[in-house]
């Protein structure tokens, strides 16, 4: 490159090149961790909040967490606590953590004529969960156009809601937060304005906001592959990838059986009591939908039972899609588990689904990401009941929505200490970026043995 090339177009190759020498694994998490603290910096300024006070760094390192995380547990009301260039912010880092960063970057190079490299590309592959290398740049652009396109319809639909209700500026304005919010799984909501810390549940009867939001929620938790492969086929079922079957098929038993089970588990409880059941039967489908890593609520949650809550618990730590917008252990996860443990019974030497043989390796994959997941979240809960005085159950809630990435939370979230505070920061974070990327990221590469060490049996069971 030569002297007379602008700085501008000159640094981005000098920062490729060192991209170069790095895992991708290892970027992924680095740069995730840099843009949360970008945002936690410009969080902590008299200008975010609407007391114009300075905000005290770890509060303002959660909620940049939480929202680049798209979790959205929250240590302050949205609304009533950050001002509007806060909320922006706040808006910019779930677009980012929705999207992925690489998503956006290379959105940005391909515009300005940058040529992408392998190792971008590679990058790419990882922090989207896609299939292959190669054609990552029609992805990209798909996957950002795309984006853009369903959050502005979103915005568009709630408008007959929010402008009326708050005029056209800010009707707008909630009504692109909101869009955002749901299709990025996030959470974040601006209805303090009516009541700190309600969510939805101060409009959680009006059936066409809840089913807009349902909508965007699942869409964004399908996950971009899904969408392609759905537009190419044409909607045909049969002519759909493995992946794409097997994510609508367990997606909408999960959505099916929540909605069932929370129907008849709240039925006739004090937390629905005066409810009419048209409205019931809407309030379980929304936190059916919802706990797949969305965060918004509809009813008190405080108000369920617990087998009710046992069941978000569950429901969160599958969480949506891979490449999707959604976070948790992921469907396709689940769904191998189950296979593999139907195949055992079978007595079959290979997970089947759909006249279609899986990989071997799979197995081992979904093992270790469940594994992962049911030991961070009970362990940091059992750590987190003890340091706060509170039931375990109540515990485990707040830490599967953390690691899931949800943001449904027992209104304890806002009161915890320090020590419980980042520890519920590092689950958002993992479950993010994933823990399989950060233990390949940052575990040392292990050197293949030419030999195989001698077999003996286990017995199992």
């Amino acid at each position: 490159m030569s002297e007379d090339t602008p700085i501008w177009k000159k640094y981005p190759e000098q920062v490729l090149k060192r991209l170069r020498k790095v895992s991708a694994m290892r970027i992924i998490p680095v740069v995730f961790g840099l843009i949360i603290f970008v945002g936690a910096f410009l969080l902590m300024l008299p200008v975010s909040s609407r007391a114009g006070n300075w905000t005290d760094f770890t509060d303002a390192l959660f909620t940049a967490t939480s929202a680049t995380c798209v979790t959205g547990l929250i240590r302050f009301d949205t609304y009533t606590y950050w001002s509007t260039f806060g909320q922006i912010v706040i808006l910019c880092m779930i677009q980012i953590g929705g999207i992925g960063f690489m998503s956006i970057a290379v959105s940005f190079m391909a515009l300005t004529g940058h040529k992408i490299g392998l190792s971008s590309r590679m990058l790419m592959q990882n922090s989207i969960s896609a299939p292959q290398v190669g054609g990552m740049v029609k992805i990209t652009r798909f996957l950002t156009l795309g984006t853009f396109l369903i959050e502005g319809i979103g915005a568009l639909l709630l408008s007959f809601i929010f402008v009326p209700k708050y005029g056209p500026g800010k009707g707008m304005y909630f009504s692109l937060f909101h869009s955002i919010s749901a299709f990025c799984n996030a959470g974040f909501d601006l209805m303090g304005t009516e009541e700190q810390f309600s969510s939805l549940t101060t409009m959680g009867d009006n059936w066409y906001l809840n089913l807009v939001i349902m909508l965007l929620i699942i869409i964004g938790g399908l996950g971009f592959f899904v969408w392609k492969d759905m537009i190419e086929t044409k909607f045909r079922f049969k002519k759909m990838k493995l992946h794409t079957k097997i994510v609508l098929t367990i997606s909408t038993i999960l959505i099916l059986t929540g909605f069932v089970v929370f129907f008849f588990m709240e039925l006739g409880e004090p937390g629905t009591e005066g409810v009419s059941i048209p409205n019931q039967l809407l309030h379980a489908l929304f936190q059916s939908v919802t706990t797949r890593t969305a965060g918004f609520n509809s009813i008190d949650l405080t108000k369920m039972t617990e087998g009710s809550r046992f069941l978000m618990i569950v429901l969160m730590l599958i969480g949506g899609s891979p490449g999707s917008t959604a976070g948790g252990m992921k469907t396709t996860t689940f769904a191998v588990i189950t296979i593999s443990i139907y195949s055992v019974y079978k007595r079959k030497k290979s997970e089947e689904a759909f006249g279609r043989r899986m990989d071997e390796d799979i197995m081992r994959s979904a093992t270790c990401v469940l594994m992962t997941y049911l030991i961070l979240s009970c362990g940091t809960a059992i750590l987190i009941s003890k340091l706060e005085c509170i039931p375990i159950l109540t515990a485990l809630f707040e830490t599967a929505s953390a690691l899931g990435t949800v943001g449904l939370s027992l209104n304890l979230t806002p009161q915890v200490g320090m020590v419980s505070k980042i520890i519920l920061a590092m689950l958002m974070f993992i479950g993010r970026v994933g823990s399989v990327t950060i233990m390949m990221g940052f575990s040392s590469p292990r050197k293949m043995s030419p030999s195989k060490l001698p077999l003996e049996k286990v017995q199992i069971g």
